[in-house]
């Protein structure tokens, strides 16, 4: 089982024209069904176009090990509880043996995979879907962007410093719409890039992927950044078909520049404000008119959003690592400093003490020893010694300058002979690992 957490797979990725037609005809179907009911229709990006996969030279090649890491990176700072040690910390290691390959050497889910409780399908649909997507994205971005590195930024978290974010909260029914995470394209000295991003995953066919991009619209179209409808974004479906056929990601993306033009040579390392922004999106629309809803970043607010942005990252890659104070140094109230100032459970030990040297490079982080099919294993998640060494001491500037330089320095072999198991090394420092737990 080892073995096949590190085994490359093909995963097969659409982004056409015609996946944009359908998105649009799901989208049109939807409006009319809600103006049907007497509601109002969903606003949405105006235009979702094909990416153009093949000229960037991808050929998408995942292990299963890498796409949980990319979950596991994405939902660390998801506040699920008190225990966030298995709560959130380690969720993705519950698809351990959820991924294989199939005949074609395409990944697919095992038969494990296959077979969860019914309540539990959309949960596992929904997680995978964000581990492939994320994986998919920043191979994209790379591509794109050669010259930058790409932060992947839960977008509550970093939201929450500036907008209530709940019906509640604001007094209203419900809240506006909002994208699931940002993608930070950023290099030092330079303003940074910001796409909002949300991804799906369904177990059923392409034509419910279709109606999933088009909610996904509405959801990116919720937040615009710097000058009105000049945000890009993304949006990602993924097919997890029951049987024994191959998973599927659809991409599709937002034209627009999203460059927070105000955040160069940004000072980063002091602590973030929360703020009380005005809610709504600075539409052109008639001045007499309430403003669509949703949350706008406006020009005169995007070094502050740039500094939020980095600090959420920061915050990321610590809780990554073991979560607690060094976390909390990173968040406000708003966000959620006094979870990781307070709570550290105790069954499960997350705390930032383990060190291990993997491909040859220490790693600073936290483990997790469970069982699986009756045997003991070892979990490890940590961060590159020295940039762990930066955040924790509040140095986010040092650590973007050193893990900009790095980003194409680490180890891409999927398994390390001397830990024993397979590792996922990520161009921003951080390595997930699994290996048999000898005891002496």
């Amino acid at each position: 089982m080892l073995r096949d957490l590190a085994q490359p797979r093909n995963v097969a990725v659409h982004s056409t024209s015609e996946l944009a037609g359908s998105a649009a005809k799901a989208a049109t179907a939807d409006d009319k069904a809600k103006r049907e009911k007497g509601q109002a229709p969903l606003r949405r990006k105006p235009e979702l176009r094909p990416l153009p996969i093949k000229p960037l030279g991808i050929s998408l090649q995942l292990t299963p090990w890498d796409v949980l890491h990319s979950l596991g990176r994405a939902n660390v700072l998801a506040r699920q509880g008190a225990g966030r040690g298995l709560a959130e910390h380690w969720a993705s290691l519950k698809y351990c043996q959820a991924l294989t390959g199939n005949d074609g050497r395409y990944m697919a889910l095992s038969t494990e995979g296959r077979n969860p409780r019914r309540h539990y399908a959309a949960t596992q649909s929904g997680e995978l879907g964000i581990g492939f997507a994320l994986a998919l994205a920043r191979r994209v971005l790379a591509a794109q962007y050669p010259d930058h590195s790409v932060s992947v930024i839960d977008a509550e978290i970093a939201m929450r410093a500036g907008w209530t974010l709940t019906g509640k909260e604001a007094g209203r029914s419900s809240a506006p719409r909002r994208p699931a995470f940002f993608l930070e394209v950023w290099k030092p000295g330079e303003p940074s890039r910001v796409i909002p991003v949300t991804c799906k995953g369904t177990h059923g066919h392409a034509a419910q992927v279709h109606k999933q991009l088009a909610t996904a619209s509405a959801d990116v179209e919720g937040i615009h950044i710097g000058p009105y409808n000049e945000t890009p974004a993304f949006v990602f479906g993924t097919t997890l078909p029951k049987k024994s056929e191959s998973i599927t990601l659809y991409l599709l993306q937002a034209p627009g520049d999203g460059t927070l033009w105000d955040a160069k040579d940004l000072r980063l390392d002091p602590p973030v404000e929360d703020r009380s922004i005005a809610p709504g999106i600075d539409a052109p629309t008639d001045p007499h008119e309430e403003p669509p809803v949703g949350y706008h970043v406006r020009p005169e607010e995007c070094g502050w959003f740039g500094r939020v942005l980095a600090q959420a990252d920061a915050a990321g890659l610590m809780a990554f690592t073991g979560g607690g104070e060094p976390t909390a140094q990173y968040l406000t109230k708003r966000q959620g400093k006094g979870h990781f100032e307070a709570f550290t459970h105790a069954g499960t030990g997350i705390v930032q003490d383990v060190t291990h040297t993997i491909h040859g490079k220490k790693f600073v982080g936290t483990d997790h020893v469970f069982r699986l099919n009756g045997v003991r294993v070892e979990a490890f998640s940590g961060l590159e010694e020295d940039l762990f060494d930066h955040l924790h001491d509040g140095r986010v500037e040092q650590y973007r300058h050193e893990a900009h330089a790095l980003r194409d320095s680490w180890d891409s072999d999927p398994w390390d002979a001397k830990w024993h198991g397979p590792v996922s090394l990520h161009p921003d420092g951080t390595v997930m690992a699994l290996r048999h737990l000898r005891l002496s």
